[in-house]
């Protein structure tokens, strides 16, 4: 029977994340806080620390992107750094809003924007068109298969609200999209500085019949069938009280990745491979008899085995294949090159072990979607495939079936820093597999 995952509600409404991206100045920023003033969502205190800030500047109305570029730096700059993520809500819908840089240096913080987003809208100045950075947008929003994407094309009102202008701009874009795999683009043009088309249809472009961002926001669907999700848990704590009323209570805390459980499911704990069933579920406190993505919760087992932080519990009739070989395509965030070679941690889900980069297949292309074989390296915010081999078995499902456990990042050891964000399996980046005959020569573990 077919189990539907309920969306996180408040009332009726649901819940949708989404991330804006695009090139510098297309005016992300802007668009955001129109989005926040014309839906009612700003407090006065809010509005009024804009206007003074503008006042300030010499401007005569309020800097709308005021709203969403916090940071001093952005300010004095005009640019946004840094994620910044803001709440909001309608009659309809609650959102959590990812504001995310355009310039090339701060692509890897689109990356962390995107990856929980349900949806991406991606700007484009209508002067400019599609130019490499919304190439390289759309590309990481194909990598981590945001299911919906929006293309807003921005600044209608500079280039006279010409029809043609936007048409150009929404095929070219569809194209290059539809090459990379993306299910859904809805083109939308607007002017966020004027307020066309964001939350109120605009007087000005009487020849587009669609839906206002707004509208399309509070409409897309964003429900979730479980009867397609791999039920997965990773271990994040073991709770062992000891305490009089709970002398032999061992349970295992952490937010399920996806799917559901059920008390007397048969389970199996990766990457041991040890078969139980799930004795109970405490959730806040309270046991239930069963409990679904993103809730966390603590599971008890039947049988008294080892299991500790990093381990993945999974429905034995649905366990994903442990390996040491792990072939992914990522984005490479680091300001250092990945090379060849690289030893690295490797963090999927609650586990971190020991790694090193095997091979760099290919680097991808931006401008054609072709593949440059065997570069070398991955230069930072470069797009490409590699293989990396484990000091330990990871359990890891295909990015594509899994979002949460098929993900990974590989982690610099000397100092921490991220340095690449990796989605395991196939992508539209994917090679030719490469023969390689030294492939496992040289391995210590």
């Amino acid at each position: 029977m077919s189990t539907t995952l309920p969306d996180t509600t408040l009332g009726e409404t649901t819940l949708l994340r989404f991330a804006t991206a695009g090139s510098v100045d297309d005016g992300k920023s802007t668009l955001v806080g129109r989005l926040l003033h014309d839906s009612k969502s700003v407090l006065v205190d809010q509005l009024e620390a804009v206007e003074r800030a503008s006042a300030s500047r010499g401007q005569d109305a309020p800097d709308l992107a005021l709203l969403t570029d916090g940071l001093r730096a952005e300010r004095e700059q005009g640019i946004t750094i840094d994620v910044a993520y803001r709440y909001f809500a309608t009659a309809e819908r609650r959102f959590i809003l990812a504001d995310t840089p355009g310039h090339v240096q701060y692509t890897r913080n689109m990356v962390t924007g995107a990856s929980t987003a349900e949806l991406t809208v991606i700007l484009v100045d209508a002067r400019n068109g599609v130019v490499e950075q919304t190439r390289r947008h759309a590309a990481i929003a194909a990598l981590l298969r945001v299911p919906h994407v929006v293309l807003a094309v921005n600044k209608m009102d500079l280039v006279d609200y010409q029809e043609g202008v936007f048409a150009a701009i929404a095929e070219e874009f569809t194209a290059y999209a539809t090459e990379l795999g993306v299910p859904e683009v809805t083109a939308i043009p607007i002017s966020a500085l004027a307020g066309d088309n964001v939350v109120e249809p605009s007087a000005n472009m009487d020849w587009y019949g669609g839906p206002t961002v707004l509208e399309h926001l509070e409409t897309v669907p964003v429900a979730h069938d479980l009867a397609h999700c791999h039920a997965r848990l990773p271990v994040q704590y073991v709770i062992r009280p000891q305490t009089a009323d709970h002398p032999d209570y061992r349970g295992y805390a952490g937010q399920i990745a996806a799917g559901s459980f059920r008390v007397g499911e048969p389970v199996t704990v990766l990457p041991s491979g040890r078969a139980t069933r799930i004795a109970g579920i405490d959730l806040l406190g309270t046991a239930v008899d069963e409990a679904w993505t993103t809730q966390s919760v603590t599971v008890l087992l039947e049988d008294d085995i080892d299991v500790s932080r990093g381990d993945l519990i999974v429905p034995s009739k649905d366990a994903p294949a442990t390996t040491q070989d792990v072939e992914a395509t990522v984005c490479h965030v680091a300001d250092q090159p990945l090379t060849v070679g690289h030893r690295v941690l490797i963090k999927h889900g609650t586990r971190t072990v020991k790694a090193i980069v095997k091979d760099i297949p290919s680097r991808l292309t931006l401008d054609d979607l072709s593949l440059h074989p065997h570069p070398g390296q991955l230069a930072a915010n470069d797009i490409g495939r590699v293989k990396i081999r484990t000091a330990e078995p990871l359990p890891v499902d295909s990015y594509a079936d899994s979002r949460r456990t098929g993900s990974f990042i590989l982690i610099d050891p000397a100092d921490g820093t991220t340095l690449t964000a990796g989605m395991v399996g196939e992508s539209f980046a994917a090679p030719e597999p490469v023969k390689d005959a030294s492939d496992d020569d040289g391995w210590d573990f």
